[in-house]
């Protein structure tokens, strides 16, 4: 399992697995899955549990899923881990977001998927 955003490797490693926000809905991978390509949501949050028993979870802006039954590898425009996420600058972003406003509103969804990553309250 991969994912990758625009400037860097964000993650790597073997993978039991993979929940992601498509635009269709939520997939669930596990190994031996059917191959697929599916687009995120914009915004969206993607959970890799490890196959060594940890679980990594992200805020992800834009990008593609990709399947084939050997790998999941996900493409994305901008990825955070959650524990790469400061929460008060979120929540701070948030409040500043005008939602009448389209670029407010993308915003206020990129705010609002950091925080869940994080685990945070808004």
């Amino acid at each position: 399992m991969e994912l990758v955003a625009v400037e860097r490797r964000i993650w790597s490693g073997s993978a039991s697995f993979v929940l992601a926000r498509t635009t269709v809905g939520e997939i669930g991978v596990l190994p031996g899955h059917e191959p697929t390509l599916a687009q995120l949501e914009d915004t969206a949050v993607v959970r890799v549990d490890g196959s060594d028993g940890t679980s990594t979870t992200l805020a992800v802006h834009g990008g593609f899923l990709s399947i084939t039954p050997e790998t999941v590898t996900v493409l994305a425009e901008y990825a955070e881990l959650a524990d790469e996420i400061d929460v008060s600058r979120a929540r701070n972003a948030l409040q500043r977001a005008d939602a009448s406003d389209p670029a407010g509103a993308a915003a206020a969804a990129r705010a609002h998927v950091r925080l869940k990553a994080a685990g945070a309250s808004e």
